[in-house]
């Protein structure tokens, strides 16, 4: 047993013997950032990326390691990990991608055979971090003011399996019903469509019903035509899309909004989607 005093000073040899030998210093061994991408996982996304035209650099996979990291912990891009590489190049490389929508494409080719027997749509709210606020030019941001403050709304769509399938930003004083009909003519045609009261608008039922799909949508209380036509049965399988919420949420760059930019903000939850659906 090697007696405590000892201790430190053999420490210290190993630290200095594996600079010498250039390897790595002990404390990026003690301080490795928890990666997301297993080999089976990285292996289908590589093939995707390819196709998109991405180019197979050395440090392609922490590149996108980064990514994912900075998604995880809603970090500032500078304060990254440095066994990722330069900051600055992963973020250069990050808004490349997001002018040319590669992010976006990569989740829409993911999104391979989703099941549209049913499709649920709804909107969550979040919070936009001061730091977002402030982008050059005059182009719509999707940051809107609600009771909340600086806020932005995603309008998700997911399948009967509850994976996203689409979505849209706005800001966050928009109501559902205003973003439903661009957001339900991207979708595709499934036989049942499901959404709360917020969605409670004839326009957006019959717009349903020229896609051939049945809109399940509840009718307020103060309807004259009553809800004895909808599905309860159904409409109860809506938290599909409200755990789809809360498993994105999970990632603290899509629960609060750290991006000036709304392609950014969208290319960071297209990522966020993608990796819901990497194990598919």
């Amino acid at each position: 047993m090697v007696p405590p005093h000892v201790v430190p000073r053999l420490v210290r040899g190993i630290h200095r013997w594996l600079i010498e030998n250039h390897i790595f210093s002990l404390s990026s061994i003690v301080n490795m950032a928890r990666l997301m991408l297993n080999d089976e996982l990285w292996s289908k996304l590589w093939v995707i990326m390819r196709q998109h035209r991405i180019y197979d650099k050395p440090n392609l996979r922490m590149m996108v390691e980064a990514m994912l990291y900075r998604m995880r912990v809603g970090c500032p891009w500078r304060d990254l990990p440095a066994e990722f590489g330069c900051w600055n190049s992963i973020y250069q490389q990050f808004n490349r991608w997001s002018i040319k929508d590669k992010l976006i494409r990569i989740f829409n080719d993911l999104v391979h055979d989703p099941d549209l027997e049913w499709e649920f749509i709804d909107g969550s709210i979040v919070r936009a971090h001061q730091h977002s606020t402030g982008a050059v030019g005059h182009e719509n941001q999707a940051i809107g003011k609600s009771v909340g403050g600086n806020t932005t709304k995603i309008h998700m769509a997911v399948d009967a399996c509850g994976l996203p399938i689409e979505f849209d930003l706005t800001g966050g004083e928009v109501h559902d019903s205003k973003a439903a009909p661009d957001l339900i003519e991207k979708l595709p045609v499934s036989e049942y469509m499901i959404a709360d009261k917020g969605y409670d608008s004839e326009d957006i039922r019959e717009q349903i019903r020229k896609k051939s799909s049945i809109p399940i949508i509840p009718r307020k209380k103060n309807s004259k035509t009553g809800n004895a036509d909808i599905d309860w049965c159904l409409y109860k399988y809506r938290h599909l899309v409200e755990n789809v919420f809360a498993r994105l949420k999970q990632f603290r760059a899509i629960a609060t909004r750290y991006d000036k930019l709304k392609r950014n903000y969208a290319s960071m939850l297209a990522m966020a989607c993608s990796y819901l659906w990497l194990p598919m």
